[in-house]
């Protein structure tokens, strides 16, 4: 074997670089328990959060660092149960893969059966509930600062959904994704060129996928794969000392920034302690009250194009329950209920019941949807498990391929616990503790079929 002596200049960057590495990484380290970075209040259930939050961010980097690669892009896991943040939806498989706008790529993936996509019965197995590719000209959060959540900046440039996607009685699918759709072009196809409302150009950086999933116990992820046209066939050339550096840096950076970015956005665009200086029109109310359901903005950053959202914080005493009662005059695609702590990690959703979507939730006779919070299970199968958190985030979706006039309302309550019953219908449906458990081993085989590996 041939042997060459390394270049001593590169030993230096790299180490150089290593070390700027963890000086950046110490520095997010801060946004743990340094209060003028405004995170959670240093309870001992916080701290340890936040440090597996931390870590979570860490984990996520090394892999966009390294793996991000525009020429040859795959679909990455976003937001899996070891880097869950930015209040993630429990429902919901997040994907994300780099693209350079100017560029064309192409989506073939493969999905089980889809006719609940079309309104027929679902059958078992089958497909997510509802699945969406959105272009996007930002990854929210990488700059580090909220100052990014403009349109000139933060925008989608196309969006695709289960509405529109043309697929085969196989279940396969192709997505073109490129500037502009080619004369004659009729297939699926999601642009990722756009004009902001300043003038600008904009490309996108970006596709993300979110597939949805309803009834945890029938459906399945879709297989994915995203290629870039020029480069089929094309070798990857092997990575330079130099290209290691810098990719030991944007390590450092993108937790740092992360890290500060989710901060400043919960305490200053939500005003999740209620002290900021900056009243946005998702300001959450005072606690155990939620804000009204609207569309996202690039003020809430890259949230689903074709969600509404509501979010707002709970705080119960051991003896309380928080009673959330939705009014939904139009059917969305897909709702979703889910609980977070403050550091956006959403609550345990595979060994607990800490979100409901439409398929698992039940509506009462009137129509109305009613959701318990609770430390303790109350008997409904409408319960939302706080784990224990005393406080904690509220964070409410649904989805819709055109938003209505009509949006969905929300009102709040606490009552004691052991009056629950006594303020809900009295058709409200009850479920025994071995329904529970059954609830609980569902989620539990769904989770790791969602995030498997093969």
């Amino acid at each position: 074997m041939t042997r060459t002596n390394p270049d001593s200049k590169a030993q230096g960057d790299l180490k150089a670089a290593f070390d700027e590495m963890l000086a950046s990484l110490a520095a997010a380290r801060d946004a743990i328990d340094d209060p003028a970075l405004k995170p959670p209040p240093p309870s001992d259930r916080n701290l340890a959060e936040g440090y597996r939050y931390l870590m979570g961010y860490v984990c996520g980097a090394v892999e966009r660092a390294f793996a991000e690669d525009t020429d040859f892009p795959y679909f990455k896991r976003a937001i899996p149960p070891h880097n869950k943040s930015t209040w993630d939806n429990s429902d919901n498989l997040y994907l994300s893969a780099p693209i350079d706008g100017a560029q064309s790529y192409r989506i073939r993936g493969r999905a089980l059966d889809t006719r609940h996509w079309r309104g027929e019965p679902a059958v078992d197995p089958c497909a997510p509930l509802y699945v969406i590719f959105t272009a996007v000209t930002h990854y929210t959060g990488d700059s580090g600062g909220i100052a990014e959540l403009v349109p000139e900046v933060t925008n989608n440039t196309g969006s695709l959904d289960t509405e529109d996607l043309q697929v085969g009685s196989d279940g396969s699918f192709e997505i073109l994704v490129a500037p502009e759709r080619p004369v004659g072009h009729t297939g699926n196809f999601l642009c990722t060129r756009t004009t902001s409302p300043g003038g600008k150009e904009q490309l996108a950086r970006y596709v993300i996928g979110r597939e949805l999933f309803g009834d945890w116990a029938k459906e399945r992820s879709l297989e994915l794969e995203i290629v870039n046209l020029a480069k089929l066939g094309a070798p990857m050339s092997a990575i330079s000392p130099e290209a290691a550096a810098e990719k030991l840096r944007r390590v450092g950076t993108l937790v740092n920034h992360q890290m500060r970015f989710w901060n400043d956005f919960f305490a200053t665009i939500l005003d999740g302690y209620g002290d900021s200086p900056v009243k946005t029109d998702y300001a959450f109310p005072e606690s155990n009250e939620t804000i009204q359901p609207s569309p996202p903005s690039a003020i809430v950053g890259a949230g689903q194009a074709t969600n509404i959202y509501a979010g707002g914080v709970f705080d119960l005493r051991e003896d309380e329950a928080l009673i959330i009662e939705q009014k939904i005059p139009v059917a969305p695609v897909y709702t979703g209920f889910n609980l977070c702590n403050i550091w956006g990690e959403s609550f345990d959703f595979a060994n607990a019941v800490t979100s409901l979507n439409n398929v698992q939730a039940a509506a009462d006779a009137d129509g109305t949807v009613r959701y318990v919070i609770a430390h303790r299970d109350p008997g409904v199968n409408n319960w939302l498990d706080t784990t224990g958190h005393t406080r904690g985030m509220l964070s409410q979706r649904w989805a819709y391929h055109e938003v209505p006039d009509d949006l969905p309302t929300v009102e709040t309550r606490v009552v004691p616990f052991a009056e629950v019953l006594e303020h809900l219908p009295s058709d409200t449906k009850r479920v025994t503790p071995a329904a529970r458990r059954e609830q609980v081993r569902v989620r539990q085989v769904h989770t790791q079929l969602r995030y498997r590996q093969s």
